[in-house]
């Protein structure tokens, strides 16, 4: 829950009015199914491997070197770029009180170049705390949690008794005003599926778990399931206190609504209802809210890294840890790509698709990964089995994909670009030696792994949602069929050519889970 409630709620229902307008609420309920369906895939796979870093090795136990290594790339890509956007959410709600007001140029929330600094500081901050350890971690973010959840919820309870206009349904230009290509693009873009986004910590932290295999599925699947119900009502509770003199003729940003330009809005619509007390408790939320994910996101990005780097993937270096048992060379990774990520990425609206994108793209190992387990390993441990998996695991798959074709072509090329970039940090890692582990790169378990990458582009560029829209070849409607058929070619012939049961129990065999005995030795962790 730590991680599900981020920044998400502080600005997902404003983006998602725009881009849908009042169907809005139906698109959180769509996003909300659609990582149920993932997060049960991954409540299996995390009971049964609870190994630190779990999203990233799934595949490599499934499908050997060549598809983990990609997809492990993905994972920590993902996990990298949160702490980053939580920032920029805390900076902009900042923007608010008079000493931070030059930190975000209110007119496109991009940071000022003295926001940047700060940003950085923050970033800092967030990685010199996790250097204390996951265990103290916990025990503040367990504090931090049940503020994340009472204040969302607060805010609905008052902003309901307040002022409750269900009228505000049919306003501006109807309730959907965009049909269901707006719903399914608010899914990705507006900001809903990120809201969702953390179930997936639950896998990463597992190797520091007391009971891992009692407490992966719960913690996945029960906080997917509250997560959903609290962003459905904020979605309902925004819409409907909105006063009439902030929704103007249309729902979108170039209507003349008042609410569009909110860089608070929970907060804004507080203080046009005159409650300033609840004004004064969300501001002071947009401050802890976002920097308690961003520190679990941060935590959870060096783990996929010593992950990476047992896997031999990336240079030993990211297995060094310190006393209390932390990878402290992830860390400082995280740090430094989420400085980056400033740069090109100066606002919260702006990094939103690009994680989105790489977050289901990185969800999309699992059910592949579950399929394959299913086939070679039947007989296997498994604390939580999720049922009807035959059905599940597939649609899973398929849900991840459609999700990147809503995401859009303008995000996806940018994500194709960072794959990329990483295949050429893999290829550096093995080409200069820099980890002894040598994975066995095993070409024929990954043969569709090409053939998926390049398919999807293509798929979306020649879509609705590609550069020629309305347009384009294949028009809105087909092109989720394509999607589809396309997914369950490649999850089938996933199927056929995953690794041997004697491969998968070696390859599982190789890395044991790394103990969180924070009075471990500092150095170099092998066992």
């Amino acid at each position: 829950m730590g991680s599900i409630i981020g920044s998400g709620w502080l600005f997902g229902p404003k983006d998602a009015l725009i881009v849908a307008g009042p169907s809005a609420i139906i698109a959180w309920i769509i996003g909300g199914v659609a990582i149920v369906v993932l997060a049960l895939v991954h409540a299996e796979l995390g009971g049964m491997y609870p190994v630190s870093g779990g999203t990233a090795r799934f595949p490599h136990y499934a499908f050997g070197g060549v598809a983990g290594a990609s997809f492990g790339w993905i994972s920590w890509l993902q996990a990298a770029t949160v702490a980053p956007i939580e920032v920029s959410a805390m900076l902009t709600y900042a923007g608010h009180y008079s000493f931070a007001d030059s930190w975000i140029d209110p007119e496109t929330s991009v940071l000022s170049a003295t926001g940047i600094v700060v940003a950085i500081v923050l970033m800092a901050l967030l990685t010199a705390i996790n250097f204390l350890g996951v265990r103290r971690l916990a025990a503040t973010n367990s504090a931090a949690t049940w503020w994340k959840i009472a204040i969302p919820l607060l805010t609905i309870l008052v902003l309901a008794i307040v002022n409750f206009h269900p009228g505000n349904l049919t306003a501006a230009d109807g309730f959907a005003p965009a049909g269901l290509k707006g719903i399914f693009t608010a899914v990705s873009t507006g900001g809903i599926i990120f809201s969702y986004l953390g179930f997936e910590q639950a896998d990463q932290l597992a190797g520091e778990a007391r009971n891992p295999k009692r407490d992966v599925p719960f913690a996945i699947i029960g906080s997917v399931l509250i997560g959903t119900v609290i962003y459905v009502l904020l979605q309902i509770s925004f819409l409907f206190a909105l006063p009439s003199s902030a929704i103007g003729k249309t729902w979108n940003a170039t209507g003349q609504g008042l609410y569009t330009t909110f860089t608070g809005p929970f907060a804004e619509v507080a203080t046009l209802l005159s409650i300033g007390w609840l004004a004064t408790i969300i501001y002071a939320d947009a401050i802890i809210i976002p920097a308690g994910t961003g520190l679990i996101y941060t935590t959870g990005s060096s783990r996929l890294a010593y992950g990476l780097s047992r896997n031999g993937y990336v240079p030993s270096v990211f297995e060094w840890v310190n006393r209390r048992g932390v990878p402290w060379a992830g860390l400082l990774a995280a740090f430094v790509t989420g400085c980056i990520c400033f740069l090109p990425f100066p606002s919260w609206q702006s990094l939103v698709g690009l994680i989105t994108s790489a977050s289901v793209l990185m969800y999309g190992g699992a059910p592949l990964s579950l399929g394959v387990f299913r086939r070679r390993l039947p007989d296997a441990d498994r604390p939580y089995r999720l049922p009807a998996a035959e059905v599940l695991a597939p649609l899973a798959f398929v849900i991840a994909n459609l999700i990147i074709l809503w995401t859009g072509w303008t995000t996806d090329w940018k994500l194709g670009v960072s794959i990329v970039i990483g295949y050429v940090i893999l290829i550096a890692n093995r080409v200069l030696h820099l980890n002894e582990h040598r994975p066995t790169l095993e070409w024929r378990a990954a043969s569709w792994l090409p053939v998926y990458l390049v398919g999807m582009g293509v798929i979306v560029y020649i879509s609705d949602f590609g550069p020629n829209g309305a347009s384009a070849l294949v028009p809105f409607g087909w092109d989720a069929v394509v999607v589809a058929a396309f997914s369950l070619v490649i999850f089938y012939w996933a199927m056929a050519v995953g690794l041997s049961t004697e491969q998968i129990e070696e390859m599982i065999g190789e890395v044991e889970l790394p103990e969180a005995d924070e009075t471990a030795a500092p150095g170099r962790r092998r066992r």
